[in-house]
């Protein structure tokens, strides 16, 4: 019980921080159709300058500027080189941000170093929540849970209930009509661009305090985060919230079983065979966590193509 209980805590909050950097993403493709290999780079670069604001200030500015300082990086991003490439077709656009990806980390490797930084988690946030099978569950990892209910609940209503959201949908579906009718359609989309580098920009901030902050954090969460989006639906907000949260649990589950099919075939009579057959038989399940997220993407693929949430045409 207390394996289960902790680890369900665990997959939850680590689900609701790949949410928070996969909704960004999400957003930037279903409303642009721009499949940004540089988000998790976005993601990196919130840890760093909220690192660097705390040093002179405190986290909480911190938390407010450092997402503010990605938006308007991406904002650049996005009207001086992806709107440039943009009518070229999705292979120049990966292409560009697949560069960025390595500028951003060469960069980040020459202002702060090739190793992670101490970056303290404030002391405002740094006690326990609750006591759990004599285990101090620190308030953090609900602080971070917190925060993605918030943007969760915050970008849903904003998308779905306001003039903006209602003007943004529009100009994916209908751009000359929305141009008629007055709005700058780049903007909108200059508007998005930025709007979904900040969520990933706060995340990284969030984040950086609790896990390491270092030069490898995008290649670390990018690849997830991919397969989060193409889970849940490419465009989908509900359906990233899902895939982020069956994720998350999953390889929080992963982690702490030390199965092997050999303990299952025991069950049968034919643990002996299996120990003696050895190979994949014999592998623990938790050598294998970081796999979970891919073997989910495939069972999704195979039997739910446009994802879990996502539009079929």
């Amino acid at each position: 019980m207390e394996f289960v209980t902790i680890s369900l805590l665990n997959g939850v909050s680590y689900g609701l921080l790949l949410f928070m950097v996969s909704a960004g993403l999400t957003l930037i493709f279903g409303m642009m159709g721009v499949l940004n290999f540089a988000h998790s780079s976005f993601y990196m670069l919130g840890a760093y300058f909220g690192y660097s604001i705390a040093r002179f200030s405190d986290f909480w500015l911190a938390l407010l500027l450092a997402p503010l300082a990605v938006a308007v990086l991406g904002g650049l991003i996005e009207k001086y080189m992806l709107r440039r490439v943009h009518r070229h077709g999705h292979a120049h656009e990966l292409l560009l941000t697949f560069g960025l990806v390595f500028i951003i980390e060469e960069l980040v490797k020459m202002f702060y170093g090739h190793y992670s930084l101490e970056n303290p988690m404030p002391a405002a946030l740094g006690f326990s929540a609750f006591e759990l099978f004599d285990l101090n569950y620190p308030f953090y990892r609900v602080f971070i849970a917190l925060v993605a209910v918030v943007m969760f609940t915050a970008v849903f209503l904003l998308s779905r209930f306001t003039r903006i959201g209602l003007v943004v949908r529009a100009a994916v579906r209908r751009p000359d009509m929305v141009e008629a009718l007055g709005h700058d359609v780049p903007k909108v989309f200059l508007g998005v661009f930025a709007g979904g580098a900040a969520l990933a920009g706060l995340a990284g901030t969030v984040a950086g305090v609790f896990y390491p902050t270092g030069p490898t954090m995008a290649h670390e969460l990018g690849v997830i985060v991919f397969v989060v989006v193409v889970v849940g639906g490419l465009g989908s907000l509900e359906g990233a919230l899902l895939a982020s949260l069956l994720i998350g649990v999953f390889s929080s589950f992963a982690v702490g079983l030390d199965w092997s099919a050999a303990d299952g075939l025991a069950l049968v009579g034919l643990g002996d065979w299996a120990l003696g057959a050895g190979g994949v038989l014999t592998t623990k399940l938790s050598t294998l966590a970081g796999a979970i997220p891919f073997a989910v993407m495939l069972l999704v693929l195979l039997l739910r193509p446009a994802g879990l949430m996502g539009e079929k045409a």
